[in-house]
């Protein structure tokens, strides 16, 4: 195993690509076995997320946060996006099974909590690195050129841009919002020259639709 881990850690493209692969394939697991496996899941997915960030973050030099004031308004802004969107569009696939741990352990379940607790900080602390690294640090410039680590995280191109924002948005059920907030977050990597300022503008957007979720009981974005 620990072989397999430096042998990922060794490649530049690996150390941005498995942990990410590894991630969605967790995802696609949830609910497999169950329903409430959806949670379950969910949450060793959060576990290996948190390990996959500490062995790989040495390598990764450009994975660390910044706490700026832009990150700060992107954050706002695409949080706002995203709830202000909401019905106006038609969706991507089938989402009507919400996330809603309350469903399955209760309305006031210590583990109903225990998992919407999971959800709020692995998409606002687990989730913004992982991607950010992924689609902003690899895939913009791969697409740019193979020899990816030439190009610049501040490098503006054209096809790379539209790409990776696509791509972004055909990974969500909510296609627009996510194509426009994954323009917001390449700008801002293009505008500040480093990622960290993406991962926190990520981070807050999903810390304050995790807690519009819970506070509306709008279960159906998550």
């Amino acid at each position: 195993m620990r072989s397999l881990v430096e042998r990922i850690a060794s490649s530049p493209l690996l150390v941005r690509v498995v942990p990410f692969v590894l991630f969605i394939a967790l995802t696609f697991l949830q609910g497999r076995f169950g329903e409430a496996s959806r949670y379950w899941i969910y949450f060793l997915k959060t576990l290996v997320g948190v390990w996959l960030i500490w062995e790989f973050r040495p390598r990764i030099i450009e994975m660390r946060w910044r706490f700026t004031w832009e990150s700060v308004v992107v954050g706002v802004a695409v949080f706002a996006v995203w709830i202000g969107l909401d019905g106006v569009y038609p969706q991507l696939g089938n989402a009507s099974s919400a996330w809603n741990p309350h469903n399955q352990f209760g309305e006031s379940g210590a583990l109903a909590w225990f998992f919407v607790a999971v959800r709020i900080l692995g998409s606002s602390l687990v989730v913004p690195p992982l991607e950010e690294v992924f689609y902003r640090s690899f895939l913009y410039r791969y697409v740019a050129k193979p020899d990816f680590e030439s190009v610049d995280l501040g490098e503006f191109l054209w096809k790379p841009f539209l790409i990776t924002a696509l791509v972004f948005g055909a990974a969500h059920y909510e296609w627009l919002p996510a194509l426009l907030c994954g323009m917001a977050f390449q700008g801002l990597v293009l505008w500040k020259k480093r990622l960290g300022d993406a991962m926190l503008a990520h981070a807050i957007a999903n810390l304050l639709l995790g807690l519009w979720v819970v506070w509306k009981g709008a279960w159906h974005f998550w």
